[in-house]
């Protein structure tokens, strides 16, 4: 079955993670939205501020390139 890259893209703009799992990744997924939870309590001490958007884009690149990989390996000729 064929994953949208820009849909999984969208997702994890919208919520870290959530692109992952649309991909199938589910442990990677929910990791990733684990890992924004403890990102956002630590802007209280103000690094969350570099990690939760280093994260985040990251997050948004990967469910991308993540769907792309599966779709070129599911492509039949």
């Amino acid at each position: 079955m064929m994953k949208s890259p820009g849909l999984a893209a969208v997702l994890s703009f919208f919520w870290t993670g959530v692109g992952q799992i649309y991909n199938g990744q589910i442990l990677k997924g929910l990791i990733l939205i684990v890992v924004q939870i403890v990102n956002a309590l630590l802007f209280f001490v103000l690094i969350g501020f570099i990690t939760y958007p280093i994260v985040w884009i990251w997050g948004i690149y990967d469910a991308y390139k993540t769907a792309e990989k599966h779709n070129s390996r599911n492509i039949t000729y």
